[in-house]
């Protein structure tokens, strides 16, 4: 279904924004540009979710992000129930605290998402996208989202927070559990356990790695508490699921776009420019929030003290101002300024590993001579948090062979 092709009663309705089900499929889109048109912000009442501020332009969107001081992300940084209160980890994690608290934490784990620690991060991505592959061929069809960008995903995890590979495939059942069950991944008790565990492992001796980092280090002058570090952990696990996310949305758009796939094949060099489209394109994290802290006019409305804003990603990087042909999967987009990682002193500290990320699975595929297409019902997420096939059932196949093949 096309944007166009939505009636308009059922596009001007913002109160869908909230509805999990609304966003298991491409109507949303519709919404937003209707938002962005004559909406771009706009207040929602209090009701199951406390009243907050949409925001749906690129520009004021944007502008959020880059205002730490006025947009605060210490009081919560995602939309919640009113019955479940404030977020736990709020002011004592690297997405929950702002400046100079922010800075610092981030200064402690800044290095293993650089340097040499990439390129380990490449190479166990490499070998494992590698084995899946040969996998995926041998069998008739898989579920890419489990079978695939899964394991991709444990992988990110083990190497950020040194999980040895014996405790992978736990890992990704726990993390897979809450995924299905709809949990937050502090609730696992299992997977929650475990972290600990890893915690007091490295206490004893810290390595060079994330959990290494923030049992190790200290922000003014002081060490991180345990639930500090706890959090920080499970943050970062939530942030490398919402990786694997993007790559399965990704391939989606790939089996549904041939001749993208195509024209990637014919020049691999664009290999960047087909990640950065495929990271707008998905936008697989929906929505981020920040509390206002000052006064502030934002399009023709006044945001007050307090007041949460809530910003719709996959908006900003559909919006017409900014992007041409919106609507439309370029893989040779130039140029491509999405805020699919946020920006400013928030944006996305693992940005670069998330793009090699991508960037690994897509150069294997090609260098394979393998594409991959359809091979059965594609079933979405529901949630207002982030976006993307549940279940995605393909076939990975040689690239010259038709469909079906």
């Amino acid at each position: 279904m096309t944007v166009d092709a939505i009636a308009d009663d059922a596009v001007a309705d913002p109160a869908r924004l909230t509805d999990p089900a609304a966003h298991a499929g491409d109507e949303m889109y519709a919404l937003w540009r209707w938002m962005r048109r004559n909406a771009p912000v706009h207040w929602h009442e209090p009701g199951e979710y406390p009243g907050f501020w949409s925001v749906t332009r690129y520009a004021d969107v944007r502008r959020v992000y880059l205002d730490h001081t006025t947009f605060s992300s210490a009081r919560g940084v995602m939309l919640r129930p009113t019955t479940a209160g404030a977020d736990p980890g709020s002011g004592l994690t690297l997405a929950l605290t702002d400046p100079p608290r922010h800075t610092g934490i981030r200064a402690l784990v800044s290095d293993v998402f650089a340097g040499r620690q990439v390129r380990t991060f490449e190479r166990n991505i490499r070998r494992t996208a590698r084995a899946l592959l040969d996998t995926a061929r041998e069998r008739q069809s898989c579920d890419f989202v489990h079978d695939v960008a899964a394991h991709l995903t444990v992988v990110v995890i083990g190497t950020l927070l040194g999980i040895p590979e014996s405790d992978h495939d736990d890992v990704l059942r726990w993390t897979n559990e809450a995924f299905t069950a709809g949990r937050s991944l502090a609730t696992h008790h299992e997977l929650m356990r475990y972290v600990v565990e890893l915690i007091d492992r490295s206490v004893a001796a810290p390595g060079d790695d994330v959990v290494g980092r923030l049992v190790s280090g200290t922000v003014d002058g002081a060490p991180l508490s345990d639930v500090e570090i706890l959090f920080n952990c499970e943050n970062i696990i939530g942030a490398a699921e919402n990786s694997g996310l993007s790559i399965a949305a990704g391939m989606l758009a790939f089996a549904e776009h041939p001749a993208q796939w195509a024209l990637l094949a014919r020049h691999p060099d664009q290999v960047p420019s087909a990640v950065n489209e495929v990271l707008r394109w998905t936008s697989s994290a929906t929505h981020s929030l920040r509390t206002a802290t000052a006064p502030m006019s934002l399009g023709d409305r006044v945001i007050a003290p307090g007041d949460r804003v809530v910003l719709w990603l996959p908006s900003a990087n559909r919006d017409e101002e900014t992007f041409v042909a919106p609507d439309e999967f370029r893989v040779t987009r130039r140029p491509n300024r999405h805020l699919s990682f946020g920006a400013g002193a928030h944006g996305c500290i693992g940005a670069a590993l998330a793009r090699i990320q991508h960037a690994v699975f897509l150069s294997e595929l090609l260098d394979a001579g393998l594409r991959v297409e359809p091979a059965g019902p594609v079933v979405s997420v529901a949630s207002i948090v982030v976006r993307g096939p549940a279940r995605l059932p393909v076939r990975v196949v040689p690239a010259g062979s038709a469909p079906g093949d």
